[in-house]
């Protein structure tokens, strides 16, 4: 016997289903809706100044990911010297470094630290940061040798200059396992600092695997639901913050579109949903401060993810010259 719903009841179960689909339409727009448009179509011609940079990545990559290779505290010998690769790469820029040491796995490891004062408001502060160490069993080409390479040279275009707030280049170690996520994480033992100073960071930006890119379609994947509201082609890089990030998110990624012709996508999402904290932005929520990751979606794209095969060759030079450019010019908006 077939039973057949009350057809009184027809009319409340519309309006349950419209109100639901109204709150996840309204949920939708609030994480997903970016202002601005992502560019389309070809990319811009190379100039010379991308020339310049394309090699100066390639050159920061193979040293870390290359002829240092693997650096973890496993691998500590080549753990200490990518930390001492970097902080010569700023000593030579003309920063004064500040080291951050502390113990992990019975040895000791360090944050490196480059500061720019700021001239009009010196209490707020910007943060650029990424971390140095690799994945166990691999050498870390595009994670994270390219967020490294892009702080090194974002440190370079702006060693002259000078913000109106303070701005903070940061090499943190020990974001992979076992560390991720706990007191030992080198962005942990950060931001507790800062807190502790009471520093007060306006923005966090985290680099974060941002090498890779791809014309093939289905070349994209996301965790649903976002799977079906982003591109399936992984051309673009994504800024990616919490809820309570969401205005830094938008106010950069809006700077990052008029300013610099590469496709974007943007997010600002509960930290609860798979990806939206994996990177160094997460130690800073902790602390309360606001902050997003600025990536190529590592897993979601790249095959080679924490893999042997995460090498130097694997990376597109060309299109993270075009990326660094553009964070270059975000960095720019926020320091003012």
């Amino acid at each position: 016997m077939k039973i057949f719903p009350n057809r009184s009841h027809i009319p409340l179960l519309l309006l349950r289903c419209a109100f639901f689909s109204g709150l996840l339409t309204l949920g939708g727009c609030f994480m997903l809706g970016m202002p601005g448009k992502s560019h389309t179509g070809p990319l811009s011609l190379t100039t010379d100044e991308q020339r310049v940079l394309v090699e100066r990545l390639k050159g920061q990559v193979a040293m870390l990911a290359g002829t240092i290779g693997e650096r973890n505290t496993k691998q500590y010998h080549q753990l200490q010297q990518s930390a001492a690769y970097i902080s010569e790469q700023l000593r030579g820029m003309g920063y004064a470094i500040r080291q951050e040491p502390y113990l992990a796995d019975g040895k000791q490891v360090v944050n490196i630290e480059a500061e720019l004062k700021g001239t009009l408001q010196p209490d707020q502060i910007v943060v650029v940061g990424t971390h140095y160490d690799s994945p166990l069993g691999s050498p870390g080409a595009n994670d994270n040798a390219s967020g490294v390479a892009a702080l090194l040279e974002l440190a370079r275009r702006f060693k002259d200059a000078q913000p109106g707030r303070t701005l903070r280049f940061v090499a943190f170690v020990n974001e992979e396992q076992p560390f991720f996520k706990t007191e030992l994480m080198g962005s942990r033992v950060y931001a507790t600092g800062c807190k502790k100073r009471g520093d007060k960071i306006v923005a966090m930006l985290s680099l974060e695997t941002i090498g890779y890119y791809s014309d093939a379609p289905k070349s994209q994947q996301y965790p649903a639901p976002f799977s079906l509201l982003y591109p399936d082609t992984g051309n673009f890089i994504a800024f990616v913050g919490n809820l309570k990030s969401r205005s830094l998110v938008r106010t950069s990624i809006k700077t990052f579109r008029e300013t610099t012709p590469f496709p974007s996508e943007g997010l600002a999402a509960p930290e609860f949903i798979e990806g939206v904290g994996w990177s160094d932005q997460w130690a800073f929520w902790q602390e309360g401060y606001p902050g997003f990751m600025i990536t190529d979606t590592a897993p979601f794209r790249y095959p080679h993810y924490h893999q042997a095969s995460d090498t130097p060759d694997k990376l597109d030079y060309g299109r993270m010259a075009r990326v660094v450019s553009g964070i270059g010019r975000v960095v720019e908006g926020l320091m003012k």
